[in-house]
């Protein structure tokens, strides 16, 4: 939450509470697949000014208008060269000087003037929220993944050169390309990929090394992995991790791979027809995942397709393409999410949904000038909602809970105009970050989309890096590392201070039916602390490594406190850990990996080098 210059609100953080905003639309029965109701009679149709307005889950990436046009503020600007060296944005946090998303005065048509706020309403019984891996950067700056699925993984080196197709819709074109090959399609006709990333050196030594340091009640460096991988001029983004049983998954350019958590060992590797663009963030819950590829090559490559692998086996299954059509849709970048058997893939000005089990099309564009375009992955269908204005500007948006298998809208709030719906930071309960320009704030709801309160940031500023910061192509919107939400509190990590000698940070929780802080914990001295997930009634943080000293989990009650190390990296490893300077990291049945986000390098041996996995755990 850095406050941009001349810009400090009241009382600092994210400024005072602002008033609720209207109640949510509650859309009336609808026909499976569409949105809500065109507006009752007597009242003005609009975005903002009138319930009933026309919805659906998901269809731009993180931000407003196509990834690539240029628009005014943040959202619409282009990318700068590479995604971790361009200077820091105005933000991320800062909160508004002027009225907020949610106070300012009713307009001529719209709902009339908004209810004063309303007494805290009680904690709701609600779901362990999933959670998981996220980003972290050389400060510790982090983005929230998927809480591991436990399943049983096989084995097996497998080619993908297509797939089928059901062929029973339009929006949905066969691929040309033969079927699934376990011996072609880049392999060396031993069952072995030409291209697995394995890495040019065996660093097993180096990790006995590091452990033969080891402190007293230190973890082991399980398992250290280079790249191994010729790439690209300006290097690849790298998805996942996805963990499944006793498997590590991570997809890089073309190609996705299985890991033994255990070892390090290759498990199987998949060659993709062509190279990645956009992956969600979690699988199903048995283990399937679908991923964005390209069809096409080089210049002409199209991020247009499917695929849809099982990552037990690492075995290839359906492949499709969809349309991309007109130019918002076509410059857009595309974000995945899974909610259950569906899996969405997201642009500026619509939303595809398929089954992931069969690839059936389940529903796309929906009627009316409201297109969802992101939705967090994970049990619940939560969706962000873009309207489309006379200026083209994509700048009227909406959170919805959309049922992820009709496309049916189950409600609707409405964001004040002007202001965009940034990311998802829970999907239950709701809780939602909100950007207009280089302006900040965070809301929450309840589990019907009614407003339950706006964190009040106080005078601490807080950081968080999003999956959009970090990645070239696909984007999504539940990939925040920083911030997680139970049906407590909101927990956010503060930022450290530059200056200090040794910087730290704390990690503060915010009340969900106030907004207002409930306590502050201390990470520990000169080391930064970041909030994963609430697992078993506990915080879980990532500790990032700094000089002399290892990185690890730590866990914090309900109540606050002193953090607990659950899971301490040894301390001969840290320079190894820093070198994961903007890196996923998974925690799962007592093991910790850190993957790195991008690899790149000066030359083809500093990229097949440069490490992109390591592993603690006991």
């Amino acid at each position: 939450m850095t406050q941009p210059p001349g810009q400090q609100p009241p009382q600092g953080g994210f400024g005072a509470p602002y008033d609720p905003p209207p109640t949510p639309v509650q859309p009336p029965p609808s026909p499976p697949g569409y949105g809500s109701a065109p507006p009752p009679p007597g009242q003005a149709p609009g975005p903002y000014g009138t319930p009933g307005q026309a919805a659906g889950p998901y269809g731009a990436p993180a931000q407003p208008g196509p990834y690539g046009v240029p628009q005014p503020g943040p959202y619409g600007a282009p990318p700068q060269p590479g995604p971790y060296n361009a200077p820091p944005q105005p933000g991320p946090y800062a909160a508004p000087t002027q009225p907020g998303p949610y106070n300012a005065p009713a307009q001529p048509g719209s709902y009339g003037q908004p209810p004063q706020p309303q007494p805290g309403f009680g904690p709701q019984s609600q779901p362990e929220p999933g959670g998981g891996g996220f980003f972290r950067g050389r400060r510790g700056a982090v983005i929230a993944a998927a809480l591991a699925v436990v399943l049983l993984a096989g084995g097996g080196i497998w080619f993908v050169t297509s797939g089928g197709d059901d062929g029973s819709k339009p929006t949905a074109e066969a691929s040309g390309d033969p079927g699934p090959d376990s011996t072609g399609g880049g392999g060396d006709g031993k069952g072995k990929a030409k291209d697995q990333d394995q890495g040019t050196h065996d660093l097993r030594a180096e990790a006995d090394a590091l452990n033969a340091k080891r402190g007293p009640g230190e973890a082991k460096v399980l398992w250290l992995q280079e790249g191994g991988v010729d790439l690209p001029l300006n290097g690849s983004d790298v998805y996942g991790p996805w963990i499944v049983g006793d498997t590590i998954v991570k997809a890089m350019l073309h190609t996705l791979s299985g890991y033994s958590v255990t070892d390090g060992r290759q498990k199987w590797s998949l060659r993709m027809p062509s190279n990645l663009c956009a992956a969600p963030s979690q699988a199903t819950a048995d283990g399937k995942i679908v991923l964005g590829i390209k069809s096409g090559h080089g210049d002409q490559a199209f991020c247009d397709a499917l695929q849809m692998v099982d990552l037990m086996t690492g075995k290839a299954g359906w492949h499709k393409t969809y349309k991309r059509q007109g130019a918002w849709d076509g410059l857009s970048h595309v974000a995945m999410a899974i909610n259950g058997d569906t899996v969405t893939v997201g642009r500026t000005t619509r939303t595809d949904a398929f089954r992931v089990s069969d690839g059936k099309v389940l529903w796309g564009e929906l009627p009316g000038n409201c297109q969802p375009f992101g939705f967090a992955s994970g049990p619940e269908g939560i969706a962000a909602t873009s309207c489309q204005t006379a200026a083209d500007d994509h700048k009227e948006q909406q959170v919805q809970r959309v049922d992820p298998v009709t496309g049916k809208v189950q409600w609707t709030y409405k964001v004040k105009k002007g202001w965009q719906v940034a990311q998802f930071y829970s999907a239950s309960p709701p809780v939602v970050s909100l950007k207009q320009d280089d302006k900040w704030a965070i809301l929450v709801l309840n589990e019907n989309g009614t407003y339950r309160s706006q964190l009040v940031g106080g005078t601490e500023d807080y950081v968080t890096e999003c999956d959009e910061d970090l990645l070239t192509d696909g984007k999504s919107l539940d990939n925040c590392l920083g911030v997680t939400a139970d049906d407590r509190a909101v927990y956010l990590a503060t930022k450290p201070d530059p200056a200090a000698r040794r910087p730290a940070n704390k990690v503060v929780a915010f009340d969900l039916n106030t907004g207002r802080t409930k306590w502050k914990a201390a990470a520990p001295a000169g080391q930064t602390m970041m909030p994963m997930r609430v697992e078993g009634g506990r915080l879980l943080m990532y500790v990032a490594a700094e000089k002399n000293k290892g990185g690890g989990i730590a866990s914090l009650p309900p109540t606050g406190g002193t953090p607990q190390m659950v899971l301490r990296h040894p301390a001969a490893a840290a320079a190894v850990e820093r070198d994961f300077s903007l890196s996923r990291v998974a925690y799962a049945n007592g093991r910790c990996f850190l993957v790195q986000a991008r690899i790149s390098g000066i030359d083809d041996e500093a990229e097949k080098s440069m490490r992109s996995i390591v592993g603690f755990g006991s």
